[in-house]
């Protein structure tokens, strides 16, 4: 856990990006080396730079500059900065910082500031335990994020998702979790039985996941930090993960009973059971909007899978998908905007989103095999898997943001599947 304080309120910037625009062009930030006095490890301010600098590169957002091109170098906290130097080299932005020890913890501190206005856009100090000091780099990352952008960051999350190791055709799944940035995997199963779609609770560090012990299907709820296990029920007939409602005390899933497949809402704290669809069709994949409201669904009551939504007491299903092929796990936004679906047409699998109302449909990436979207918490990113065809291939995970331009792998130990994205942790 970190702390923090902040030595006074930053100036109002003038360097601001407006990131609702369709075409952004990325802003050009110097990320000088954070400094170390002699107490601490200097490989760990460079970790911290080198966090800070991949985490904004990676948003698409910012174009961090090669220290290479600096021409006042040694910046320290304690100076104001050349800022002509730094105009020359064309920055707009430009962050220093350092780090020490106290009390046995590790203090970093950083300044953020507009190079063409010469305000102090932020700055701010943390503690944190000297092992964590790529997460202090995640932080700081955030904040800069936000005093620019105006919105939350996203890089001081994790994601939990399905290991995949051995042989095409004898997968050993495992329950994995790592940074954001595909940094500190851990492994949360054995690979004894099966695993499939993991979910996070939207309010704690919390997972959902299913698994086959025993040969039927079990919920179980996961706490990531205790790992404390708790068995949800058995539910015969599920093929998903519940997805959690906003306030982590309902969950929502699908159950096959008989050849149709109905949405089902349960309760965690009695346990008791809601049917919200009964039909004779397939109706899957539910999530809920941020407020609880409403829930998306897929079904093929029309004849191909198509995305509905309803109200969170089953009233009101109404479809929303209008375009050609078939539509599957939908996922609201954070945001509440935006709803991100798979789409399968024409042969293609394609990663899209559209309004919650079904209109503005965006395709934002297409690929060989892809599925299985999930949300970053500030609504600005989605992350994926990509299935690739062959003997040799399997899936691997892939972010991209909502302008479809910026795609990029996230590098895991084997293949990876299932992701989902955490809440900023606390």
């Amino acid at each position: 856990m970190c702390s923090h304080g902040r030595p006074g309120a930053a100036a109002h910037a003038q360097l601001e990006l407006n990131i609702t625009q369709g075409n952004i062009k990325a802003v050009p930030i110097a990320i000088t080396p954070f400094q170390a006095d002699g107490s601490v490890d200097p490989r760990a301010a460079q970790e911290i730079t080198e966090v800070i600098t991949n985490d904004l590169a990676s948003s698409g957002l910012f174009k961090p500059i090669d220290q290479g091109a600096f021409i006042q170098t040694n910046l320290t906290m304690n100076q104001p900065p050349r800022f002509q130097d730094w105009q020359v080299i064309n920055a707009q932005a430009l962050v220093v910082g350092r780090i020490a020890a106290v009390d046995g913890r590790l203090m970093a501190e950083f300044r953020l500031w507009d190079v063409y206005s010469g305000r102090q856009l932020a700055g701010e100090q943390f503690f944190t335990r000297p092992k964590d000091s790529r997460r202090i780099g995640h932080i700081i990352a955030d904040t800069i994020y936000e005093r620019i952008t105006g919105e939350k960051g996203y890089f001081d999350t994790r994601i939990v998702f399905v290991d995949e190791s051995g042989p095409k055709d004898q997968r050993v799944k495992r329950l994995a979790i790592m940074d954001q940035d595909g940094h500190n995997v851990r492994l949360l199963s054995s690979g004894s039985e099966l695993v499939v779609t993991p979910r996070f609770s939207p309010s704690t560090q919390e997972i959902t996941y299913m698994s086959y012990e025993g040969g039927e299907p079990k919920v179980f709820l996961l706490n990531i930090e205790t790992g404390q296990k708790e068995i949800v029920g058995s539910f015969p007939g599920m093929s998903f993960a519940p997805r959690f409602a906003p306030d982590g005390q309902r969950i929502v899933m699908s159950r096959q009973e008989e050849g149709a497949a109905n949405i089902f809402e349960m309760d965690l704290r009695s346990r008791q059971m809601r049917r919200l669809t009964n039909t004779p069709a397939i109706d899957t994949s539910p999530s809920y909007s941020p407020d609880g409201r409403q829930i998306v669904f897929t079904t093929d009551r029309d004849g191909s899978q198509q995305l509905y939504v309803m109200n969170a007491d089953g009233s009101g299903q109404h479809r929303i998908s209008s375009g050609n092929g078939s539509y599957s796990t939908p996922v609201w936004s954070p945001r509440g905007d935006l709803i991100a679906f798979t789409k399968q047409s024409g042969g293609r699998f394609l990663i899209g989103v559209m309004k919650p109302d079904g209109t503005g449909e965006r395709i934002l990436t297409e690929g060989f095999h892809n599925e299985g979207p999930t949300w970053a918490p500030n609504g600005r990113v989605i992350m994926f898997f990509r299935d690739s065809p062959g003997p040799q291939g399997g899936p691997k995970l892939y972010s991209v943001d909502l302008t479809g331009y910026n795609e990029r792998q996230v590098q895991t130990p084997s293949f990876a599947s299932d992701p989902a994205w955490s809440p900023l942790i606390n």
